[in-house]
Parts: structure tokens; sequence; C-alpha cells
């Protein structure tokens, strides 16, 4: 199948065009980051609603995945004209492109839509409450997706990985300043479902081939607060763990708010695709791997 992924120099767009293109025939949509990916790239303003139809036109995809974003929760509460457009704007825009063409569209949403003060986990069915400029133009985007395009895929994800510059995802956070010896906060009530984005983008292409549609939580199978989740960075590496200070993010610098408890249901999902979701170890095991593997610098090698 012909797989375009827009955004494809973030986090989720880059680690999902290298995990599928030996499969499936990968073209990427990116505003220029990328200078020798090994997979041909379109550069494109999004920020310009025309540049959509004339791209998938040209490409002719079976699939298109939306990873583009303004995902920095703090850049979103200082420019929410541009959290408006990448994050709203254009998944409907991109709704409405493939729908018109019969093309399976996938829009990836966020756990932060809902507000975190559920005592429960959180499924498809609940309220979503968003709190803040980022969570509430996501969600704006889901029910633009929804509206202009029935059949498109709606993923809820929160994932960690390698990206181009090394600063996209927690758990390069956790890993760059722990082996730099620095201390950092882990926010001890903070409760989210992390998944490695190479599970997260097998498990895309598993609901593509499935054929299935509709709202998903695609998240990781186990919850844990943010401070855990470094704890087991620190271990996994062979890092100092005591650097790793335990804190409320209601003391934190953060100017955005946060939501204290995300844990989402997977059970839809594993339901769905008949398969269970894998589990938070087995993706750990997979970061580490990749560094060890180089994985990090041949990315990154990408934008030159």
């Amino acid at each position: 199948m012909k797989l375009l992924i827009t955004g494809a120099s973030g986090l989720l767009g880059i680690n999902l065009a290298l995990e599928v293109m030996g499969a499936h025939q990968v073209i990427g949509v990116d505003r220029g980051k990328l200078k020798s990916a090994p997979f041909p790239v379109t550069k494109a303003n999004f920020f310009d609603r025309d540049v959509f139809e004339p791209a998938l036109d040209s490409n002719r995809p079976d699939w298109v995945v939306n990873c583009a974003a303004l995902a920095n929760l703090e850049e979103c509460e200082k420019h929410p004209d541009q959290a408006k457009i990448l994050n709203t704007g254009v998944p409907r825009e991109l709704a409405i492109a493939c729908a018109k063409r019969k093309i399976k569209f996938v829009h990836l949403s966020t756990d932060a839509v809902f507000d975190g003060v559920h005592e429960g986990i959180y499924t498809e069915e609940d309220s979503p409450n968003p709190q803040g400029v980022y969570a509430q133009t996501k969600f704006d985007g889901e029910q633009a997706v929804r509206e202009a395009n029935p059949q498109a895929i709606i993923a809820r994800v929160n994932f960690f990985g390698w990206s181009l510059g090394g600063r996209r995802s927690l758990g390069e956070f956790f890993f760059t300043n722990l082996s730099k010896g620095k201390r950092v906060d882990g926010f001890t009530d903070v409760i989210f479902c992390p998944m490695w984005v190479n599970h997260l983008a097998q498990t895309l292409i598993a609901m593509l081939e499935k054929d299935l549609h509709g709202l998903y939580h695609v998240v990781g199978a186990q919850p844990m607060s943010k401070y855990q989740f470094g704890v087991e960075v620190a271990r996994k590496f062979g890092l100092e763990e005591s650097l790793i200070v335990p804190q409320s993010v209601e003391r934190s610098s953060l100017t955005a708010r946060r939501s204290h408890n995300l844990s989402l249901s997977i059970h839809k999902l594993s339901t769905d695709l008949g398969q269970v979701v894998p589990d938070f170890s087995t993706g750990l095991d997979g970061f580490y791997t990749q560094l060890q593997q180089g994985y990090p610098q041949k990315i990154r090698s990408y934008q030159q």
C-alpha cells in the first residue's frame, strides 16, 4: 500500500515512516526539515490550506496518516492562532480531501482532551473536557474530522521514542538529562499510559489493515506516573534514578495546565484488533536497543 505521512519529521512521523517502509511505499509531507530521508518527501507549508489536495492528487496514496501538529503545550498557549490552524484546521482539510477521494485517513489526537479529574480509567465513551489551548484545539480537530469523514480513524495517543532533534519525547528528556548528571523533576501526580512510538506505528498500520474507523484510545497498557516512567528509564539505561526529584506538577514552572489522571482504557482497541497491546517493558527494551544500535544518530542525519 502507498502511505502518505504529513508531519514526517516529527517524532511519530519519522518513526512511522521508518517502521513501515519495508512493507509499504512511504511518502512524507513536511515543512522542509528532512534533507536526506530514505523515502521521498514533499515540502509543504501547512499554514496554506491549498497544499493538501495537490499532494493527494500527485501521489495518489491508499492511506494518509496526519502527524502534523503543534504539540508543545507551552507554545500553544503562546500562539493559539497557530495551534488552531495546525491542530484543528489542517485535520479538517485533510479529512475532507481524503473523504472526497475515498482515501483511508488516520488523525492523531491526544489523551490530553480529558481534564484528568476522573478517578477511574477513561473510555472512548467518556466526555472530554479539554484544559488549555493544546487540548482544546486537538479536541476541536477530532470533532472536525469526525464530521467531515466518518470513516476516518481518530487515535488518542501518548508515546515516547527517539526524535530528529532529541528533545521531543519524555523518554529523551530523562535519558539526556540523567546522562549529564542533571537533577530533574518527575511528576508524581500526572498519570499516563506511555507507548513506544514503534509499537504505535505498528498498531496504526494494523488498524488500517483491519479497516477500522472511529475513535480509539491507542496508548500503552500500563498507567504510571511521570516520576515512575523516569525511574524505569533510569534503571533500564543504568542511570542514577536518585537524580529524579519527586514533584507535584502544581508546583512546577510550567504555565500550561496538565491533567492529573490520563489513564485510558484500551479494551476497545485490543478487542477490535483481536490482539494484545504491547506492554511497556517491551517498548522500553526496544527504546534501549535502538540507542545501542545508533538509531538516534541515524535519524538525526536525515536533516543534514
